[in-house]
């Protein structure tokens, strides 16, 4: 090598080390249910992956699955206090009674409703943004799933009078557990984390609060029946710390703005098809499938609303119930 190019390499190595390095800022992406491969996992690394591309590795984001930071509420402690940046999750509501809104038994009956109410513009969306605002936190917005229904073991139950029998497990969500009361159900609060267990031995006799990904994927062997009661429709929330959000440079928000706005439209685009997808695995692994007929369900549907709705205007407020009322769907 010439003198001219050595002096030359050395002088680069010298600048390299004088030069600041570009800074790093690492976030941490968590869920409270969803393993790795998990839908709602593969949608944390989808969301983890763009945002480290968009910023060409200035952000760094660190991935936490299910149970590895805690329990639900646990996560979303973190989360609110800013430990957590950004989360997809299914937020307990002892933070917020309004958070109530997302779990609003039978406010909306079809896909097409559903979709249209969460989705950008929507008005469940809408209320949602000045919610979660309140808490310190931004909602970018739903990973929709589905509707949920009642899973059990031994038998189902297709009237008050039959489901007097069973014991159903629900989260610490208002109004989750008054909804499955409304059906008839027993009912016992049970961290995500030990449903399976609670089944097993006994403590209860199936879980209420899920689509049937869940209960069949994780439940199967200790669950016989799947009824499509559709009491709520199960959205997850795509969401960051406020504060987390605003210490990122304006490219950077712009950046994981943007990232979990085609995490949103993905979810979208793909939930009806995977969850009919799950429910066909479910029927060949064993589980027997129940679907409410039309009238079964607006018998269903018009009872819980009787029972739960007065409660939920008592504690999330008349403003929001009105909303609700008024283009909540017709039975």
């Amino acid at each position: 090598m010439s003198m001219k190019s050595v002096f030359g390499a050395g002088l680069i190595a010298s600048l390299a080390l004088l030069s600041p390095a570009v800074a790093e800022t690492t976030l941490k992406l968590a869920t409270d249910s969803g393993a790795k491969g998990s839908p709602s996992g593969d949608a944390l690394d989808r969301w983890a992956a763009l945002i480290e591309e968009g910023t060409g590795g200035e952000v760094q984001v660190d991935v936490f699955y299910q149970n590895e930071l805690g329990s639900q509420a646990e996560v979303f402690d973190l989360m609110v206090a800013g430990d957590v940046d950004l989360m997809i999750n299914w937020p307990i509501t002892a933070y917020d009674d309004r958070l109530g809104v997302l779990f609003t038994p039978y406010m909306v009956t079809s896909w097409e409703e559903a979709l249209a109410a969460y989705r950008p513009g929507g008005w469940v969306n809408e209320m949602l943004v000045g919610i979660y605002d309140d808490l310190g936190l931004i909602f970018f917005g739903p990973w929709p799933e589905g509707f949920n229904g009642i899973a059990s073991s031994d038998k189902y139950a297709m009237t008050v009078e039959d489901a007097k029998g069973l014991k159903i497990r629900v989260p610490a969500m208002f109004p989750m557990a008054e909804s499955v009361q409304a059906l008839g159900y027993q009912t016992a609060t049970i961290d995500w984390s030990e449903v399976f267990t609670a089944i097993q031995t006994g403590v209860v006799d199936g879980d209420g609060a899920n689509i049937i990904y869940w209960d069949y994927e994780y439940f199967r062997d200790v669950l016989d029946y799947y009824n499509q009661t559709k009491q709520q429709f199960i959205t997850g929330i795509i969401s960051a710390n406020k504060g987390s959000i605003e210490s990122l440079t304006p490219e950077q928000q712009d950046v994981v703005r943007s990232a979990a706005q085609v995490v949103m439209e993905e979810g979208f685009e793909n939930a009806r098809t995977l969850d009919e997808s799950y429910i066909e695995q479910a029927k060949a692994a064993g589980m027997t499938y129940v679907e409410p007929d039309a009238e079964q369900l607006r018998a269903m549907a018009r009872s819980v609303r009787d029972a739960v709705w007065p409660l939920m205007e008592d504690r999330i407020g008349s403003e929001i119930m009105d909303v609700i009322r008024a283009n909540a769907s017709q039975l």
